[in-house]
């Protein structure tokens, strides 16, 4: 009986040491949840606009305090596309800092498989609510999109991409300026991303995501808001 009960008492012991020794299964990312609405997101994008044309900038998020807590993990509010273009950096023509937007940039704010998977993460492993594609005045990538196609030529190396990806807002737009064509092609990506298959384009169909587009000016640091409802 005392055998029985040794072995019995070795078996248990065994199993708790075993069980102890398996590391815990990592947990579901504690950020999948939004924090704020995208009405609220939107709203705090234009305070914070505001605050940048008006030089009341507060800079938000920038000190050892921000950094030690976002250490732990990020919850950006809103996602931003931008354009690549030095003047335009969205957590400055924002007023936001470490942590607050999630930001891709490339010329012309244009998509790929790569941009499209970055924004997938953004909002189903990190919980942001909102998309912006932000475009501004005087891009280049839309005037080169613009006089290549209008020379019926085409750019050099991989700048033709570029061209390709802009040429449905060029189309719409040619007999307009520029601007025309940086926000038409901002609305077009938007419509993009809304069909984006099969993440963003559900949550889209569901009103858990919003996708808008804005335009910004290099001169008066504003930006405007072009599609504050779903592009259908």
């Amino acid at each position: 009986m005392n055998t029985k009960l040794s072995i019995l008492t070795a078996t248990i012991t065994l199993g708790v040491v075993i069980a102890a020794s398996i590391p815990a299964k990592d947990p579901a990312p504690a950020q999948s949840a939004p924090t704020v609405t995208a009405a609220e997101a939107l709203t705090r994008l234009k305070d914070g606009n505001a605050r940048f044309t008006e030089d009341k900038l507060k800079h938000p998020n920038q000190n050892s305090t921000a950094r030690t807590e976002l250490a732990k993990g990020q919850r950006p509010f809103a996602i931003i596309l931008g354009c690549a273009d030095s003047r335009t950096s969205p957590e400055v023509v924002f007023d936001q800092g470490l942590g607050d937007l999630f930001v891709l940039r490339v010329a012309g704010n244009v998509l790929n498989d790569e941009t499209i998977g970055s924004i997938e993460f953004a909002v189903e492993e990190l919980g942001s609510p909102l998309i912006v594609v932000l475009a501004h005045e005087r891009c280049g990538a839309v005037k080169a999109a613009r006089d290549t196609i209008a020379a019926k030529g085409t750019a050099p190396g991989h700048i033709q991409s570029l061209v390709k990806a802009i040429a449905p807002a060029v189309a719409t737009t040619a007999d307009a300026d520029a601007e025309a064509t940086a926000k038409a092609n901002a609305l077009h990506v938007v419509k993009s991303l809304r069909e984006a298959e099969p993440f963003l384009k559900e949550r889209a169909a569901a009103s858990k995501l919003t996708i808008v587009a804005a335009h910004y000016d290099l001169d008066t640091g504003k930006v405007e808001f072009l599609s504050e409802t779903p592009t259908k």
